[in-house]
């Protein structure tokens, strides 16, 4: 049975991550990419549904963990009776070949550990032919793809399992190496795992020092900005939502989706929170990629696209794989790549103008694609959508979406006004009046108070609470004060605020 998702460090070169539980086992990697076929899903299953398992023999008396300072190296120290270990983790940033290296180093006494390597295809659903080359390489091979594990270790292959026990002793140190590559091709080369430690080292570190911000908080912001460049698909400049699938919203329950793709909503408020951090390089390179996704037909754009720009993201079920904590269906793919939510014109936009203030490089192509979107929102806006949720209970008129196509038009009013960019600013402020002034009118339940979820309704939404942040009305507006205090009271739980609730019932 997988970890609890805490227990989980994240590992990865910026193509694909690995999941590493607290025991020592990788129980969740994609290769060669993040939306690729798993080739370990035992987070969403069993070990035997694909895991690479490096633990003492003997239960451990206590287990550490800690990432090497701004970079992406994971360091497990794990404590038993006889002796101590340290297991460090990593993903070399690639270059011809994609690699997780292990490294274990006995640091006192001696400590008995074993390693199980589960290779299970496609999400569990193709076992791999497995053999052994004369220097002691062991390749996994199925259809189009092979993974090779080097090891100076002693290992046996039985029941489709690469496994064996060895002794780690203080001053030792042994290396073991995975590496992804194409079946129809020669086993990548090996490595230097040391130099490729060191490289691995420096890369975050050199990426980690163009960091600005504040003093206090540096250490926790630069984690979440590091992990977020580890999501960024850097050979296009893609920023999927999640490296997993499946994950529930709640245990048991059925909303369990696939977030290995490209959302333009998270992407943007990824970006700005790298922009305010100093990091324009990644901004740029979404720019472009957002300019080849979203190319042509204005009328097809999508909410998500997958790390390339794909389009087709179809959703399909895992009948075999049971579920993180039994929580069912395992889905594949995202059919709400097919719905229209009309918000995603505003975060783009509004990511954008904020690339602009930071002296983002743009272009005439993207401010023409920008002119588009906008061209295709005026005779959009007015029309039911489904939401920031994407709850597929069918369109609304939901409040926050209007309130994000006024936000589109609003910022490239600015642009035109601001950064001297040429478009048909009268339209376009005849138009955010239009949206204002319905939202208000529309939008506003008097009886509580508040914005609701989507007009005539009763119930309250938390992504209202956006809506002084994004200049549509003033934060000393009494409407935004009773906004707070409708959400303070109906949608917040243990501190924390719940997006939606609607059951609730309003006096």
């Amino acid at each position: 049975m997988a970890q609890k998702i805490e227990d989980y460090g994240l590992i990865g070169d910026c193509e694909a991550v690995a999941l590493v539980a607290r025991d020592g086992s990788i129980d969740w990697l994609c290769w060669p990419r993040f939306d690729s076929g798993a080739c370990f899903a035992a987070l969403l299953g069993r070990p035997e549904k694909g895991h690479w398992l490096l633990s003492p023999v003997e239960q451990a008396k206590s287990i550490s963990r800690r990432y090497r300072r701004n970079t992406l190296v994971l360091e497990t120290t794990i404590e038993t009776v006889d002796g101590a270990v340290t297991l460090v983790d990593f993903m070399p940033v690639r270059e011809a070949a994609s690699h997780v290296v292990r490294l274990i180093t006995g640091s006192r006494g001696q400590v008995a550990m074993h390693t199980e390597l589960i290779i299970r295809f496609d999400y569990d659903s193709l076992l791999p032919f497995v053999s052994q080359d004369d220097d002691g390489t062991w390749l996994a091979v199925s259809g189009p793809d092979m993974i090779v594990l080097r090891s100076p270790l002693q290992l046996h292959h039985e029941h489709h399992r690469i496994a064996g026990e060895f002794t780690v002793s203080a001053g030792q140190v042994i290396l073991l190496i995975l590496t992804y590559g194409p079946s129809h091709l020669a086993p990548p080369k090996r490595n230097d795992p040391m130099k490729a430690l060191a490289d691995t080292e420096a890369f975050w570190e050199r990426w980690s020092r163009r960091f600005i911000g504040p003093g206090k908080l540096t250490e926790p912001v630069l984690r979440s900005l590091v992990t977020l460049k580890a999501l960024t698909y850097r050979r296009t400049g893609g920023i999927v939502a999640a490296p997993t699938t499946s994950l529930p919203e709640q245990l048991g329950g059925s909303r369990n989706w696939d977030y290995r793709f490209c959302w333009l909503r998270d992407s943007t408020f990824t970006l700005l929170a790298l922009m305010n951090s100093g990091y324009y390089d990644e901004a740029n390179a979404w720019h472009k990629w957002l300019s080849r996704a979203a190319a042509g037909d204005p009328s097809q754009a999508q909410i998500m696209y997958g790390l390339s720009g794909e389009h087709r993201l179809t959703e399909w079920e895992v009948p075999w794989l049971a579920g993180y904590e039994a929580s069912k269906p395992v889905r594949i793919g995202n059919a709400a790549a097919e719905q229209t939510q009309l918000d995603i014109y505003g975060e783009v936009m509004d990511a954008l103008h904020h690339g602009r203030r930071g002296k983002l490089m743009t272009d005439k192509i993207g401010w023409t694609l920008q002119q588009e979107f906008l061209q295709h929102l005026e005779t959009i806006w007015k029309d039911p959508d489904e939401g920031i949720w994407e709850v597929r209970g069918g369109p609304k008129q939901f409040t926050y979406s209007k309130i994000m196509a006024w936000v589109a038009f609003d910022r490239a009013i600015k642009a035109v006004e601001h950064f001297g960019l040429e478009g048909p600013v009268s339209r376009w402020r005849a138009i955010r009046e239009k949206i204002h002034k319905d939202v208000c009118a529309k939008g506003f339940n008097s009886e509580i108070g508040s914005f609701v979820q989507y007009y005539g309704s009763s119930d309250l939404d938390a992504s209202i609470l956006l809506l002084p942040l994004v200049g549509f009305l003033p934060p000393r507006d009494p409407r935004v004060h009773s906004i707070i205090e409708a959400i303070k009271h109906h949608l917040a739980v243990d501190g924390l605020v719940v997006r939606y609730d609607t059951s609730t019932k309003h006096d």
